[in-house]
């Protein structure tokens, strides 16, 4: 063959290539797209739900509804959408007539100009899409909601069809398996056992605040009259660093400041009992020390992001007489 003429065979063989169908990424949206088909007209038929918003997302599918549905009514839905599924019935694509189409009942109906095309799966849903689905209901595969939230006057549904569902669930299922082998039980009895451990954290830390109240009070009787006083403690809850501050500045007679962190980081509270107020020294302090937080007249709680000699300098400039 002449030069030119194998030229543009090849280039035509190359654009053939750079023209295929992703069909992974095709038959994932065929997927999601048929599943929102069928849960639409169950919707439609169970509660006269119109979808009023869809999108395929990257991750998930969200559907908006126009009327509210119950947590009981959604979870016969998805039983519903997967028994469609189940009996992978076909999923029809006809062209009717005008005259035809003037006497169908179907979702979507509009007055389209030119030939409407009506994607029926027995069952579920009539509606009239001009998008691609899959051949049977059984290639969705799964219908799976992820969440529900109140949307406007119906409800926003996030879920997942398909290969995406098995995806999500293998991973939910691998992540309750760890669990169980982390409580000693079986994945579907985790729940319980993080019950059980939620109560026994309460009760923990309930006692831990016992002990500290109890600590933060000797504290307190030894330091006072001393006037003001800076104190530095290990890492300790937000809570806990504003409880003991109050404990010693009942009895100081002065400004209590407690830092409670590590090198770099710590966590304040700052207040006096005799309600003068400290709003001009913790603003300085935030400034100087990379701050941040505040309070009202004599009390403030926050964050500093320095170092251990910075506070020292800081505290010795601006209150000659606190404690260490």
């Amino acid at each position: 063959l002449p030069i030119s003429l194998k030229a543009a065979g090849m280039r035509t063989a190359k654009a053939k290539a750079a023209e295929a169908i992703d069909w992974e990424w095709r038959f994932d949206k065929m997927q999601q797209h048929t599943g929102e088909h069928i849960l639409s007209g169950i919707l439609h038929a169970m509660f006269g739900a119109e979808n009023v918003g869809f999108h395929i997302g990257s991750e998930a599918v969200r559907m908006d509804t126009s009327v509210p549905i119950s947590a009981e009514g959604l979870r016969e839905a998805e039983l519903a959408a997967n028994r469609i599924v189940w009996q992978d019935v076909p999923v029809l694509i006809t062209y009717p007539t005008p005259e035809e189409l003037a006497a169908l009942t179907y979702r979507s109906k509009k007055e389209i100009a030119g030939q409407v095309r009506i994607v029926t799966i027995p069952g579920a849903d009539v509606c009239a899409c001009c998008g691609t689905h899959v051949l049977r209901s059984g290639q969705v595969g799964l219908v799976k909601f992820l969440s529900v939230q109140k949307f406007r006057e119906g409800v926003r549904i996030e879920l997942l069809c398909g290969k995406r569902a098995l995806e999500y669930l293998s991973k939910t299922w691998e992540q309750a398996k760890a669990i169980g082998q982390r409580l000693s039980v079986k994945p579907v009895d985790s729940e319980a056992a993080v019950e059980r451990l939620e109560g026994e954290l309460t009760s923990l830390k309930l006692r831990c605040t016992q002990l500290e109240e109890s600590v933060f009070e000797s504290i307190a009787k030894e330091l006072a009259g001393k006037g003001d006083v800076m104190l530095f403690q290990p890492s300790m809850r937000p809570d806990s660093v504003r409880r003991l501050m109050d404990a010693v500045s009942k009895t100081c007679c002065g400004l209590a400041a407690v830092f409670a962190g590590e090198e770099g980081h710590y966590a304040y509270a700052l207040g006096r009992a005799d309600g003068q107020d400290i709003s001009p020294l913790v603003k300085a302090m935030n400034t100087a020390l990379h701050g941040r937080g505040g309070g009202r007249n004599s009390f403030a709680q926050g964050s500093v992001e320095t170092e251990l000699n910075n506070l020292h300098s800081f505290s010795i400039n601006n209150h000659s007489q606190l404690e260490y």
